[in-house]
């Protein structure tokens, strides 16, 4: 067989495909989408925990204001501080007042009780000089 006949017969040849690249991946996203969910349920999960921190924050900071100003009125600085919170988080809330300062501690709704430690907020106000 000449060169020229090799050649000829090789570019009529269709070459079977190596990798499975050219067949169709039926059930390949499937398998992708099971194995994912856990990570965006992780991710998920995180998130919330951090939104949670955030608000548990922002409710230590009213609470704590409110005890500052309760302080300035010359009424009860715990009292007020507390009224200051939804109903979720009283039990979750410690206050103290020392002299003019309150501060507040809040612990967030945690999906891990461990975290609820970790992702405390405390935050303190100050009623100015006496």
């Amino acid at each position: 067989m000449s060169a020229a006949r090799r050649t000829r017969a090789a570019s009529r040849r269709v070459p079977f495909p190596a990798t499975s690249a050219a067949r169709p991946a039926s059930g390949q996203a499937s398998v992708e989408l099971v194995a994912l969910l856990p990570l965006a349920a992780l991710i998920a999960l995180a998130i919330g925990q951090l939104l949670a921190a955030g608000s548990a924050r922002e409710l230590a900071g009213n609470a704590a204001e409110a005890g500052a100003a309760a302080l300035l009125q010359g009424s009860d600085p715990t009292a007020a501080a507390r009224d200051a919170l939804p109903g979720w988080s009283r039990d979750r809330t410690t206050v103290h007042v020392a002299g003019r300062r309150v501060e507040v501690h809040v612990r967030p709704r945690t999906v891990v009780p461990l975290l609820a430690e970790r992702l405390e907020a405390s935050v303190t106000a100050d009623a100015g000089p006496p």
